[in-house]
């Protein structure tokens, strides 16, 4: 009876710990908390992006979401069944790397079959694994597909999904391919990578996102950000390394030989959501103007403290100045903007404004004031001494004193693709936004004077020594 008993006790516990063993996904960020791990599963963003250095952990999120997707367990969003694939650049980098992660997270348990392209099922680990169907709490089967950017773009057609996860960069014609399946049903991309490649699709689509759409997000990984790294063995490694490659496998950044003119612009630091703007704090705007370019305006304040906010901007080419004032003008209006005693709304814009050309009767700033909008061509347009500036005012002992609002998507992307070009001067292309930044920042802005709010005492001490002047 006593043995019986024991050996059921003996029996239970090797049970738990076998399923202990089994269940990683269960201890994914419990034991210590990976924090831009989570940030990257609860963003809501339906092509998100984690750039990353060697270690950092990328990789072992791209897995755990992956699980999460397959099992219907996702903490962050609405679960059901999926069709999924990971995409891996290679079939030895497969097996290597993103198929470890996913057998290292996927409970043996909840695996219904594996389908292998090499190798035996009975040990998928050692071969290349085609596709896993996964049980899923719905009481249905998921399946998780693998993928290599070496079999081409034709091998990637045909497919509806729910997800696709990029293990590194691939080739822009097999992620174009990937983003059709999963157009139907409004499915993820997710992608993981150190930018090795430097300034690829990956950095114009994704990181600056040109194209602005709303549902593109990334986020950097650094080896401080990994909570399970050695912080001396990191810096040690650091200090082996030069500033290129410590960039890209350390902090996970895009290098190109140039390198970026606002290194210390952080989206995470210096881009904001907006507010509402005390109308004390409003100041001028500021122009870089352009009739085939782009005319670039932004709405700058200023609070008591001097920190300056870039609260709006207006971004378009191929227009008329009479167009770009009332665009301006009606922007004015939404946000209450304040104007001068003759209803004109303050502007700097570029001095090159003010010349005249031989095919016009008046210049581009006449023309402004013309339709109401009083610009002023003295700006400071020294281009190392306006770099500096914007520098200082990026980060200052440790402190930024600029922010963006996150609408202004043109001057974002412009902050961090301003690139140093041939002779220590920055590349002259994409610049309208920066260049509007400078001359505003080269202005001294001022903070408004706070007023004082006087006490109860002071105003009866006020009003009582007017009557005695009065009775005077």
């Amino acid at each position: 009876m006593l043995r019986d008993t024991v050996e059921k006790i003996l029996r239970i516990e090797k049970e738990q710990r076998r399923r202990y063993d089994n269940n990683e996904l269960a201890r994914y960020n419990k034991d210590k908390v990976h924090a831009k791990q989570l940030e990257f599963h609860r963003s809501d963003k339906r092509n998100r992006w984690v750039f990353g250095g060697n270690r950092t952990g990328k990789t072992e999120c791209g897995a755990a979401e992956t699980v999460w997707l397959a099992r219907g367990i996702h903490p962050y969003r609405q679960n059901k069944r999926v069709d999924g694939w990971v995409v891996s650049l290679s079939r030895r980098v497969q097996r290597d790397v993103a198929q470890k992660k996913i057998l290292k997270y996927l409970n043996p348990d909840w695996i219904a079959d594996i389908v292998m392209e090499s190798g035996k099922s009975q040990n998928p680990a050692g071969g290349v694994i085609d596709y896993i169907a996964v049980k899923n709490v719905f009481g249905t089967i998921s399946t998780i597909g693998f993928k290599t950017c070496e079999a081409g773009r034709d091998k990637f057609a045909g497919a509806s999904l729910d997800f696709v996860w990029f293990d590194e960069e691939p080739p822009e014609d097999v992620y174009d391919e990937c983003a059709m399946r999963v157009v139907d049903k409004k499915g993820l991309i997710y992608g993981t990578m150190t930018p090795l490649l430097g300034l690829t699709f990956v950095y114009r689509r994704i990181y600056l996102n040109c194209n602005n759409d709303p549902e593109v997000w990334h986020i950097f990984m650094e080896w401080a950000d990994n909570p399970y790294l050695d912080r001396g063995e990191v810096e040690r490694i650091s200090a082996a390394m030069t500033d290129a490659e410590r960039d890209v496998r350390r902090f996970g950044r895009f290098v190109d030989a140039k390198g970026a003119v606002y290194t210390e612009f952080d989206e995470r630091v210096h881009v904001i959501p907006p507010f509402d703007v005390p109308r004390e704090w409003q100041d001028r705007l500021s122009i870089d103007p352009g009739l085939n370019n782009p005319l670039a305006c932004h709405w700058f304040a200023v609070d008591y403290d001097g920190n300056v906010y870039v609260v709006a901007e207006h971004f378009e080419a191929g227009r008329s100045v009479a167009y770009h004032a009332e665009a301006i003008k009606a922007k004015s209006a939404k946000l209450g903007w304040h104007t001068d005693r003759s209803g004109r709304i303050e502007a700097l814009i570029d001095s090159a404004a003010g010349q005249h050309t031989l095919n016009a009767d008046k210049s581009v700033a006449e023309l402004f004031c013309d339709n109401g909008i009083l610009v002023d061509t003295r700006v400071n347009k020294d281009l190392f001494t306006g770099i500096n500036r914007v520098k200082q005012y990026l980060m200052t002992d440790g402190k930024p004193r600029l922010f963006v609002f996150d609408g202004c998507v043109n001057l974002i992307r412009e902050l961090k693709s301003y690139r140093w070009g041939d002779g220590d001067r920055p590349v002259k292309t994409d610049d309208h936004c920066v260049d509007a930044l400078r001359y505003y920042l080269m202005s001294r802005p001022t903070p408004p004077r706070r007023e004082s709010v006087k006490s109860e005492i002071a105003l009866d001490m006020e009003r009582l020594i007017r009557r005695k002047k009065i009775g005077r």
